[in-house]
Order: C-alpha cells, then structure tokens, then sequence
C-alpha cells in the first residue's frame, strides 16, 4: 500500500521518473531543487526550485495521496500553504486552491514499479527485521556510519529527556542525576517504581543523613512504602526501620510511594527491589555529589569505584524482611554497574557537554561507551544470529536505537539499509 510517507521518500530521492515531467495542465516540469523537508508545521518541502513553462518558481512543495487531501487537510483555508509553487500527488482527482482562490499547478508523482515492489516487501515481512535476508550484504561502510549516526541519535534522544527532567528540578544538576540514577537501579522492571521513589524522596533529605546509613534506609524503605505491607513475621530490624521512618517522615512531611507496585515475581533474588534498595542506600552512604565527582574524573576505573557499593549487614543475610538466607555479600556486580555507566553516566555526560559547549565531555562520553563491553540482550544476540557482531557498547547501543526506533516501527524509508535495499 501506498503512503504519504513512501511519496515523501521518492520526492526527497528523486526515484522518480523525470522524463517528460508535466503538470495536469500539460505544462513542463523542470526540478532544479526538491527542496528541504520539513517536519514541523507547513508544507512538506521548503524552498524548492522549479521550472514550470517558462516560469521559474522558487516555494514550497506539498504531497498527498489524492489532490482532494488538500481540501481534506483544510490547505485551501490556511495562508501558510499559500506559498506552494506544485502540488505533487500520487493522484489527480480534483482542483486545489489557494486562500485567494489561484490555481496551483499539481504534477502526478510516476516512479518504477520495482521501489513499490520493494517497499512493500519490506513492509510486509513478517520476521524480526525487514531486511534479515539483506542486511549482511549491506555496505560495510555504509552500515558503520549508519551505526554511528543511531548512536548519536540515541544520546540526543536522552539528553532531551535530562534537559527536560532539569526543568523539572530547577537545573539541579545532582538532583536530575539522582533521580535518573535511581531508575536504573530498577534494572527495567521496577525502573518506573524506582523513579517514583526518587521524586518523592528528594536527594536534599537524603543528604541530611547520609552519614547514617541506617537512616537513609528507612527513607529510602519508608518511602518505597515496602515497609507499611502486611507482614506476619516482621522482624526487628523491620519494626526498627518503620520507627526511624516514621519520625522522618513527620520530619520532612513526606508521602510514601504505593509498595504494591512493585515487582518480584519472576526475578533473581539478586534482583529483588529490597537487594536493589538497600545497594542504593549505600551508593548514597558513601557518595557526595555524585555527579560532580564524574565530571571531574570520568576514567572507566574511576567510574567503577565510584559505583562500588555494598548493602548493611541484615541484607547479607536476607533478600526479603523476616525471611533469612544464607549469608552472602550483595555488593553491586560488574555487569550491574556496566549497564548503570552505559544508561546514566554516559548520557549525563553526553547531556552536560553538550549544555556547556565542552566537545571534550562528549568525545569522553563516546570513549566510555567504546571501552565498555557488549550488552548482552535480545537484541544484541538476535543480531548476531543475523551475523552482525557488536565490538562495545558502541555498537549495543547503536543496534537497540535501530530496533527500537527503526526495525520495529517499520521505518526503513528513514534507514540508511532500508534506503539502499531501496534505490539499487
């Protein structure tokens, strides 16, 4: 099936045929420039240049399916499509108009069958990616640029979201940082909830206490609002905390989150919002603006030690409150604090140089995701099912960005592989 956006594709590529261009009118057709697309509001392509006749034309450019799209879209009212110089459509099925009621000259955009045929088998492949069956063909250079573009799509997708969470906190740098932190201590299960927790436990409480790792427990816990569940065999360290808790929480006049959101069922012990809390609790305890001392030094090594960080001592011998284990040490993993490098370190940075023109920042922030190892995932395994290796989280990176926002959307007129697969 034919779209809009496939007619966007051809006109910005020229994949179409240019022989003997006319318009309805019969008039030549001559494109000396397409134009710029554009993605906000307003026609679809600006400043285009075009013979038409005699007439040289220098406007704006505007597609649809059918010419009565036009009138649909309600361009014969609006001044703004006043400025198009060629309607272009895939259809030619009525007159269009400008406010004053002049004429625009509409051209039927043709292009060989095979770009459709080709379209359409990409958008009606049913397996994993459109293109499994070409993409280790693909330009090797072209697919390595291509990987280098997504990536840095990625962290400006991110950044955006930072600059947004900084609006939020009256550009507090430490409290942005904390809060995204605290997401991604919930490993993707329970990152909603821990964000929750996060907002309504601000990092300046936090500070006031951590010194005492006991009581950043209990609001952190408190808050959580794991304490208040109905528990049979609470034991003392748990009615201790709710004590603690609830004279700081009268202190701070605090609201705790719902405890009933989050989730265990299918996870590692390991994984267990308590074992995630209580390592959180005591990256707090040992940590003081955090954020400043990444921007100060960002090396890989001091990044880990930064991160290193261990629970107190009733959670060695516990993975949930009145039900003891045997003991062990859940200080935070390797790989643990791999993924929280890649999700919050990197962009933060990446956010920050790019806040303060630092380039250096930047290139820092690309280095780390060079240096770091491979995400082992879903995504990153199924892609070299298909024979396509990431060397670094680089690459990982890059390759969730082309699922996620490319393959799974459907959007291989907008891929650099999609193209190519288009125009051979």
């Amino acid at each position: 099936m034919i779209t809009e956006k496939f007619l966007h594709y051809i006109w910005q590529y020229k994949l179409f045929s240019t022989h003997l261009l006319q318009t309805e009118a019969s008039e030549k057709v001559e494109i000396i420039d397409i134009g710029k697309p554009n993605t906000d509001a307003g026609p679809d392509f600006f400043n285009a240049k075009l013979k038409i006749g005699e007439t040289l034309w220098a406007g704006n450019v505007e597609i649809h399916l059918n010419s009565s799209d036009w009138n649909k879209h309600g361009h014969h009212k609006n001044p703004a499509y006043d400025s198009v110089i060629l309607h272009v459509v895939h259809e030619i099925d009525c007159p269009v108009y400008r406010t004053n009621g002049e004429t625009i000259p509409q051209m039927q955009l043709c292009f060989p069958n095979e770009i459709i045929q080709r379209y359409q088998n990409l958008q009606g492949k049913k397996s994993w990616i459109s293109c499994e069956e070409q993409l280790l063909n693909a330009d090797k250079f072209l697919f390595a640029q291509w990987i280098n573009r997504i990536l840095i799509e990625r962290l400006e997708t991110k950044s955006k979201a930072i600059f947004t969470l900084l609006e939020q906190n009256k550009n507090n740098w430490e409290e942005a940082f904390y809060i995204t932190l605290a997401r991604n201590f919930g490993f993707g299960t329970n990152g909603d909830t821990f964000e929750q927790l996060a907002r309504a436990l601000p990092l300046s409480c936090l500070g006031k206490h951590k010194d005492n790792l006991f009581q950043i427990e209990a609001l952190l816990f408190g808050q959580s609002g794991l304490l208040s569940l109905p528990k049979e065999n609470a034991d003392e360290y748990q009615q201790s905390l709710q004590k603690e808790y609830d004279f700081l929480r009268s202190k701070f006049t605090l609201t705790p989150i719902d405890g009933n959101i989050w989730k265990l069922l299918r996870l590692r012990p390991s994984n267990f919002p308590h074992i995630r809390i209580a390592q959180f609790a005591g990256l707090i305890h040992k940590s003081s603006k955090l954020f400043s001392k990444i921007i100060e030094n960002h090396t890989l090594e001091n990044l880990r030690k930064l991160f290193v960080c261990e629970t107190s001592e009733y959670w060695k011998t516990h993975y949930l409150f009145g039900e003891k284990s045997n003991s062990r040490n859940k200080k935070i993993g390797e790989t643990a604090i791999n993924t929280i490098l890649i999700n919050t370190v990197v962009p933060f940075l990446f956010c920050y140089g790019k806040n303060k023109q630092n380039a250096d920042l930047q290139d820092a922030a690309l280095s780390l995701l060079e240096n770091l190892p491979v995400e082992q995932n879903s995504i990153t395994l199924h892609f070299a099912e298909l024979g396509i290796f990431a060397k670094s989280a680089y690459d990982s990176q890059a390759l969730i960005q082309l699922k996620k926002r490319y393959c799974d959307d459907k959007k291989c007129l907008q891929c650099q592989i999609g193209h190519k697969i288009m125009s051979c």
